[in-house]
């Protein structure tokens, strides 16, 4: 369900989806069940859900502007974005470069690359892994930067008609890619000891490679928001779009399985973004199970992820260390769980120290625009 002011409640349900997802495979990297390792390898996917979320959430709202005024007033998209994202940003960001103790590993990437969104280039993982999941932050400012002044170029050369063929160029493009990505720079490196590096930089983190699930929430938004035959279609059979996104979202975790292989690093990223964009579509269609049912639970972690995102890796690392200085034993799920509900207890002091004072001001900001 929604209300008039157009939230779509079942997305909570996906970005709380997404959230936990993302949770259990950054949990890897720390002491964990054994469990963990099985139920949690596909939780990578958790970031391309965030993405074609954030696609659509941002899109949607530009397409709704565009189609009730013609224009995009771009003062008041880019506070809005400002002041939801940059203050906790940059808040982590000093609690990474001045509180060594919060750092999951040793090294930091250059602080220059984190204060320009630029640190998911040529970030080599392996010898400057602290921090490193900010590199999905660092596509989606990019995007945010991006995306509005290429619809506003659409508008004012009158090809905003063309739109939708831009963004299925982009996902050939991405592919492509990918696979020129793979042979110039995987290939030489197989069977050497520089594999993930090269892999991680030049296939996962980089912007360009990374594409598919933006632009498959901007076609969503899109057609969304024009095409009144697309939204009577999606409303009337919803489920059938989340049963369909199920099903595919199955067979892309068993076309990754092999995340690093070949097919998987050119073509696995796209099938991962259409299987998680149908089940967005289920999300916004009034007759679906995920629109018709809200929760409490679902809507706070919603509300909580961006912080959770953000400080998982350094309170995990935290209370691992903390448990162990203070010779506290106890079974492994039950550690599990503690790291777990710590990260919402450290999302709750984001949203009241920072986020919280951070929309106020905003609100503040608007009004005088």
């Amino acid at each position: 369900m929604k209300t008039s002011s157009e939230r779509f409640y079942g997305l909570d349900h996906l970005r709380a989806l997404a959230i936990t997802l993302v949770l259990f495979y950054h949990s890897r990297s720390f002491d964990h069940p054994a469990w963990v390792d099985e139920y949690g390898r596909f939780g990578w996917t958790g970031v391309d859900l965030f993405f074609v979320l954030s696609g659509f959430l941002i899109s949607n709202q530009l397409f709704k502007e565009i189609k009730n005024h013609g224009d995009i007033n771009l003062r008041s998209f880019f506070i809005k974005r400002f002041f939801r994202i940059i203050p906790p940003y940059l808040f982590t960001v000093l609690l990474y470069f001045c509180i060594p103790f919060f750092r999951e590993r040793e090294s930091l990437a250059p602080l220059w690359k984190f204060l320009t969104f630029t640190q998911n280039y040529g970030l080599d993982v392996i010898s400057k892994g602290t921090f490193s999941h900010a590199w999905s932050l660092c596509i989606e400012e990019q995007f945010y930067l991006i995306l509005p002044f290429s619809l506003l170029l659409f508008l004012k050369t009158g090809t905003f008609r063309y739109l939708k063929y831009m963004i299925l160029f982009t996902l050939i493009f991405c592919i492509m890619i990918r696979w020129f990505s793979w042979e110039l720079f995987v290939v030489p490196n197989l069977n050497t000891d520089n594999f993930w590096k090269e892999w991680y930089m030049k296939i996962y983190y980089p912007t360009y490679t990374r594409l598919d699930s933006l632009a498959i929430g901007v076609l969503i938004g899109y057609l969304f928001r024009f095409s009144a035959s697309f939204k009577t279609f999606i409303n009337k059979h919803g489920n059938l779009f989340l049963v369909i996104g199920v099903l595919l979202l199955g067979f892309s975790f068993w076309f990754c399985n092999e995340q690093t292989e070949k097919n998987a690093s050119i073509f696995g990223f796209l099938a991962v973004a259409i299987s998680y964009g149908l089940i967005v579509v289920a999300a916004i269609s009034q007759s679906s199970l995920l629109s018709k049912s809200g929760s409490f639970v679902t809507s706070q972690l919603a509300g909580l992820s961006y912080a959770i995102y953000l400080s998982h890796k350094g309170i995990i690392h935290m209370v691992q260390i903390g448990l162990k200085s203070l010779d506290i034993q106890m079974p492994e799920n039950i550690i599990l769980f503690v790291c777990l509900f710590s990260c919402i207890g450290g999302a709750l002091i984001y949203r009241y120290a920072i986020e919280n004072p951070a929309l106020k001001l905003r609100k503040r900001f608007l009004k005088r625009s």
